[in-house]
């Protein structure tokens, strides 16, 4: 039996190796990092995911971006929400106001989470979200089938067991996020740290709501005309909410978080059950025994990358993940690019990746928004993410990102 000073000795040994971020000869605990360690190497945050993954895939990026909740150590998943709008299920969408995506049928995407599953040793819960729209802003949706109403049940369950705070990223709709919110407002803000939210067209601050709303040709972005009801119960509530814009009226604007990552024969270069599951998704394969899938000797090779992959690769959700993970995008004279902890950041980089800064939020109920900064000293519970050079950031993104995900190594 240990005395009271060994005790005390093991808690403070605890507790300076989980709340710290320690630098050991020049280099910080994740470079220390090794496939022996990986799962264990850092104490996780906890966190929800939230994203419109389908199989076959509507986007690519959604089943490339995922690997990031299991690669990432950083991060402690605790539940994987599958954001499912019954329209693009259907073999040609017919969503009233969206493309009539010609590219189905699809389904919810459990195949490509069981395979993550599968090859990180892991058992995150996962379940879907209502197929179909809120009714209104206030809308529970209790008159839903169950089997939908087990991502919101999950949702709240996983909450409610959280000794810690939360924090909840959201790719695609907010409906299981509103749809919660409106059933158990208290336990939100309790227990939520904040909501990573992506989607919304940016428009330059200062922007007046009536300009754009008088402007037909200025229509919301995608992921809000998915569910309009539920961003707008979130964008007039009281949660914290990071707002990271998917589009926006100036381009590659400073308030969106768009970039192209130009070349994706890297994966030739991961993990070979990554690159594996990274194949079984871009050539939309289609078998029974997709988990054996994921240690057949078979890899891609540049060859098949160049001609069966997209020649062109959008992302949208990379800031999420790193802020989430408390992770910046670093660099130093404009090269030598870094994804690593913002703590380990020396005196000779900068920081490329972009930051979140309090604002108010004004949103119609069409979905448009408008957003003004209100600067350190005013406190708000919305926050806008805004990137200084956005050109240098898709540059630095384009080096660094292959590099974060060759340091990803699965548990099995």
């Amino acid at each position: 039996m240990m005395s009271v000073s060994q005790v005390m000795l093991v808690f403070l040994i605890l507790f300076y190796s989980c709340n710290t971020n320690r630098v050991n000869g020049g280099k910080s605990e994740r470079d220390n990092i090794t496939e022996d360690n990986y799962s264990d190497a850092l104490p996780g945050e906890p966190v929800i995911i939230i994203t419109d993954l389908y199989y076959p895939p509507q986007d690519d990026d959604d089943n490339f971006d995922l690997v990031m909740a299991y690669g990432l150590p950083e991060l402690d998943v605790k539940a994987i929400i599958l954001d499912i709008t019954d329209a693009f299920r259907k073999p040609v969408a017919d969503h009233p106001e969206l493309w009539n995506d010609p590219t189905g049928p699809r389904e919810a995407g459990i195949i490509p989470v069981m395979q993550l599953n599968y090859i990180f040793n892991r058992d995150v819960p996962f379940a879907v979200s209502p197929f179909t729209a809120m009714k209104s802003v206030s809308d529970m949706m209790r008159d839903i089938p169950g089997f939908q109403q087990q991502g919101v049940d999950l949702l709240l369950s996983t909450l409610k067991e959280s000794k810690k705070q939360v924090q909840i990223l959201s790719f695609g709709s907010s409906r299981v996020l509103a749809v919660a919110y409106n059933r158990d407002p208290a336990l939100f803000r309790e227990k939520v740290k904040m909501i990573h939210l992506n989607m919304g067209m940016a428009h330059k601050e200062g922007t007046r709501l009536n300009e754009i709303n008088e402007n037909k040709s200025k229509i919301a972005e995608w992921n809000v005309r998915l569910d309009v009801h539920s961003f707008v119960r979130l964008l007039r509530s009281d949660l914290p909410i990071a707002l990271y814009p998917c589009g926006s009226w100036e381009g590659m604007g400073k308030n969106n978080t768009f970039w192209e990552l130009d070349d994706l024969s890297f994966i030739t270069e991961i993990d070979e059950k990554l690159q594996r599951y990274m194949d079984y998704f871009f050539r939309r394969k289609n078998q029974y025994d997709f988990l054996r899938a994921m240690d057949l000797n078979e890899l891609p090779d540049t060859e098949i990358i160049k001609k069966q992959y997209p020649g062109e690769f959008f992302m949208w959700t990379t800031e999420s993940w790193l802020q989430a993970a408390n992770l910046v995008l670093a660099g130093k004279d404009g090269s030598s690019f870094v994804i690593k902890n913002k703590n380990d950041v020396d005196k000779e980089e900068v920081i490329i990746s972009g930051q979140l800064y309090p604002c108010k939020i004004e949103v119609g109920d069409n979905g448009k928004f408008v957003f003004t900064k209100t600067g350190t000293g005013t406190p708000s519970n919305f926050f806008i993410y805004e990137r200084s050079d956005p050109a240098l950031n898709q540059r630095a993104f384009n080096a660094a990102l292959p590099e974060l995900f060759k340091t990803f190594h699965p548990g099995i």
